[in-house]
């Protein structure tokens, strides 16, 4: 019954030998049970091989399915460091920071100036100012923001400014996840977009392209299509009212992903692609306009299904009818369950799919001091030991970049893996990196 959970994992998962015989989870050709040892855990894996897959479904369906210019922007804040960065780079993708951060990350990893977006929806001086200086785009979230932008600039070199449109429309999500709503805090409504480009031609600001995006995490392709329709309703108004058009569009990002079995079947990548391709070029042909650029700015779906993240269960109790699996990791590593109510799935690390069920579902959490810090609820798992690993697939976006310290937690290493080799990305937090920015 455990075996469906395997398609949530990496391309690359396979069941292999461990040392004490018995079948072990395999992630980019590297036994798990392997790789905590070596490395401890709580512990993050990334199989790079599934990150290229998925890179290479976004080129292969908008090759396809979109006749212009296309091309993809990675949403650095769903997985960023230096490792990350660098490898969207190798594979051509704009790079979108959001804020002095990390740009400075972008930049430590040797990305091109030409490949860094920079988004923000409240940018302050130095986001600005390091923005103007490093990025090759950037995404103007209002007229206040566009006004500093022309008093910085000065008679330097500046960035090609896409504008941020609220298209009044929001996705299926978690309230937490939406965007694109009338009430929304992100970006400008169509008049405020034509104004926008009216300071631009005024100034000589070099205006572009147009952004929007309705939600992080929706699963219904269509839900996209009343904001591109409205959107190029306002390509239109622009023609005509500021005689000025789109060179690029980017659409967002926000395609979801499968984090638990229930979630299975899931629409493709290339059916998110097809549906806001077709959808834009039928509506740009009704109005006569040329294509743009269409530039897609996935994150999670690029990254997720390629993360695991690995656990060694330290208690095992029954309280109120409940089996509670006590791990080593939880909130502090994931605030996803808490914040979201994100569901997960999780599998053994050793004999993951062969075992015999129990009729005792699972609960797993954490060790902090929160009742809160609960990761997986009423989860189906076989009888588990003290001392046992647990792998939780679909980690590789939005756990890492919301980590925090809390009860002193340490946040833990992260592994990149490929053909048998684990290389180390970033190492685990000491307790000597808890004092670095206190004065002692």
């Amino acid at each position: 019954m455990y075996r469906d959970r395997l398609s949530l994992f990496p391309d690359t998962v396979a069941l292999g030998p461990a040392k004490d015989d018995r079948p072990s989870l395999h992630i980019g050709g590297c036994d798990l049970n392997g790789l905590a040892a070596e490395f401890g855990t709580p512990l993050y894996v990334y199989d790079q091989q599934t990150i290229d897959g998925a890179v290479q479904a976004y080129r292969d369906a908008l090759s396809c399915h979109y006749p212009g210019a296309a091309g993809i922007t990675y949403a650095g804040k769903a997985c960023m460091n230096v490792t990350i960065a660098r490898l969207m780079a190798a594979h051509g993708l704009l790079l979108d920071c959001t804020g002095v951060g990390e740009l400075h990350i972008a930049r430590a990893a040797g990305v091109p100036r030409a490949q860094i977006l920079m988004h923000g929806v409240n940018k302050n001086q130095a986001d600005l100012q390091a923005g103007l200086a490093q990025a090759g785009t950037l995404v103007v979230d209002n007229l206040p923001e566009l006004q500093r932008i022309a008093q910085l600039a000065g008679g330097g070199r500046t960035p090609a400014l896409w504008l941020r449109v609220r298209p009044g429309y929001a996705v299926d999500t978690h309230l937490f996840h939406q965007t694109g709503q009338h009430d929304s805090k992100f970006g400008m409504d169509a008049d405020e977009c034509i104004n926008a480009v009216a300071f631009c031609q005024r100034t000589g600001l070099p205006v572009t392209g147009l952004h929007f995006h309705q939600g992080s995490h929706f699963h219904a392709a269509a839900e996209v299509v009343p904001a591109l329709d409205m959107v190029c309703g306002l390509m239109d108004r622009l023609r005509r009212e500021r005689n000025w058009q789109a060179e690029a569009l980017c659409p967002g990002g926000g395609w979801g992903i499968a984090y638990h079995e229930a979630d299975l079947p899931h629409e493709s990548i290339e059916e998110y692609v097809a549906t806001v391709a077709a959808a834009l070029t039928e509506k740009l042909s009704s109005y006569s306009l040329p294509l743009p650029r269409l530039q897609v700015e996935p994150g999670r779906s690029l990254v997720a299904r390629a993360g695991v993240a690995i656990y060694r269960v330290g208690t095992v109790k029954r309280a109120g009818g409940r089996r509670w699996l006590l791990l080593d990791g939880g909130m502090a590593d994931n605030i996803r369950p808490a914040l979201y109510e994100a569901r997960y799935s999780a599998l053994p690390v050793s004999d993951p799919v062969s075992r015999t069920p129990i009729s005792e579902n699972a609960w797993l959490a954490g060790p902090y001091c929160e009742s809160g810090d609960l990761l997986i609820e009423d989860l189906p798992l076989p009888e588990i030991e003290m001392g046992e690993l647990l792998a939780v697939p679909v980690s590789g976006a939005y756990q890492l970049m919301m980590a925090s310290n809390y009860n002193g937690a340490l946040r833990p290493a992260v592994v990149m893996l490929r053909d048998g080799v684990a290389r180390l990305a970033q190492r685990r937090e000491t307790v000597d990196d808890l004092l670095l920015r206190d004065i002692v």
